[in-house]
């Protein structure tokens, strides 16, 4: 069975699972909604609900973007610099164990209503992992093509972008994966204190209201969003990184 069978077999079990068990419990539907009552919340108002994925999605992408380009630069200066990992790298931890959701009022404060607090919160919620990445990828070249560059006096810059960075973007690439579900993790907790638009405001919308099968729905819609999102990124690396695949064992 190819990858995606299995994925999908997967996805059939556990909506299985969770029809068995809100059938057998009888569960309320203002508590646990069946998959099919999910199914019909969304088909009350398909249009309304994708327009606000859309939302949510443009959100997470610039973040998750500016989240890169800022973690590559944070990155490649403490792999390039001991005193900058020196001095940044504890600040970098202490940031990252800051619960995110306690600075969500404080950039609608400085922010505003709107993109903009959205955006920044995607962006702190998977920065540090990205930063981590592309510090530990660029640190961790092999010893013997450094020796051999350095053999053949080849110029700093001419090393990086040769040898360092080609062998450092399957690390980079694992910051990425894990980097790209927070990213629409930060969106909705943006969208939580800020929002008038997006997933996340229609789950706040829903459960206030106690329609759980919409906010169900959208919370569907966000698992879809970010599973696409996901195996965007791994095409990405098995086209830019087609070694990888061949160098590595085979499962």
């Amino acid at each position: 069975m190819t990858a995606v069978g299995w994925s999908t077999l997967g996805m059939v079990v556990a909506i299985g699972a969770w029809a068995l068990v809100a059938s057998a419990f009888a569960i309320p539907e203002i508590i646990l909604p069946s998959p099919a009552g999910v199914v019909a919340a969304f088909l009350r108002l398909p249009a309304y609900l994708l327009e606000q994925a859309a939302i949510t999605l443009g959100e997470t992408v610039l973040g998750f973007t500016l989240s890169v380009g800022c973690g590559l630069l944070i990155g490649m200066a403490i792999a390039a610099w001991r005193v900058a990992e020196l001095m940044f790298s504890p600040l970098l931890v202490a940031f990252n164990a800051v619960p995110k959701v306690a600075l969500a009022p404080l950039l609608v404060v400085w922010m505003g209503f709107g993109q903009q607090p959205k955006v920044v919160m995607a962006l702190l919620v998977c920065f540090f992992p990205v930063v981590l990445s592309v510090a530990g990828g660029l640190t961790s070249t092999p010893p013997e093509l450094v020796e051999l560059a350095r053999s053949l006096d080849t110029p700093r810059l001419r090393t990086f972008v040769k040898i360092r960075f080609p062998a450092a973007l399957p690390q980079i690439f694992v910051g990425l994966k894990v980097a790209m579900p927070l990213a629409s993790v930060g969106a909705v907790i943006g969208e939580f204190s800020a929002g008038d638009a997006g997933l996340g405001f229609v789950i706040v919308q829903a459960g206030g209201s106690a329609d759980t099968a919409l906010a169900f729905a959208a919370i569907a819609l966000l698992g879809v969003m970010s599973i696409v999102l996901f195996y965007a990124l791994v095409l990405a690396e098995r086209l830019l990184l087609p070694w990888v695949r061949e160098t590595t064992a085979a499962r």
